[in-house]
């Protein structure tokens, strides 16, 4: 009788650590996970103070950007009249069928950048809007850039018609000053 009162106290006190065991590895696991989520919400923390110092600056470029794109406009439109580029026919703003009236060209006749570097070359209120519109744009692009923490909008911006019209652009201004240095 002794024995077995032995036994069922070491059974006890074995099932008593075990239980204790598994209740220490689920503290310890849900410990983990309450680490993991204060440390996302931190991150999350940082990533909104971030965001909210930026937010007014990209506010501004927000309020302003009707008038940053009619400045972007009032240098493609001798432009587009030197090179005899209409812009689309759609309902989007005008400096965004200009532009895709412009990319649209290029994309149908290669010749359009010959036509722009002869136009920049041989015109100087050409190649003057040409240096103002790459300025601005390349200005836009850089403040978008360093303003917006996810990178969303730049990108939009870079890849889509404004990224294109400035390298297109670039690369005629470069051209032409090329064969103006040769």
């Amino acid at each position: 009788m002794e024995n077995t009162l032995i036994l069922v106290g070491i059974c006890t006190l074995i099932v008593f650590s075990i239980v204790m065991t598994v209740v220490l590895f689920r503290i310890n696991a849900n410990m983990k996970n309450v680490n993991k989520t204060l440390e996302f919400q931190y991150n999350l923390i940082v990533k909104m103070q971030s965001v909210l110092r930026t937010k007014s600056a990209t506010n501004a470029v927000a309020e302003n950007a009707e008038m940053i794109y009619q400045d972007l406009l009032q240098n493609l439109i001798p432009i587009m009249a030197a090179i005899n580029i209409m812009p689309r026919n759609t309902n989007e703003h005008p400096l965004w069928r200009a532009l895709g009236g412009i990319m649209d060209e290029y994309a149908k006749n290669p010749f359009a950048l010959e036509k722009l570097r002869r136009a920049i070359k041989n015109n100087s209120e050409v190649s003057r809007n040409i240096e103002n519109y790459i300025a601005r744009a390349d200005s836009l692009l850089q403040h978008l850039t360093k303003t917006e923490p996810d990178g969303i909008l730049a990108a939009t911006f870079t890849d889509g018609l404004l990224g294109q019209s400035l390298t297109f652009f670039a690369q005629a201004n470069a051209l032409a000053k090329q064969q103006d240095n040769e």
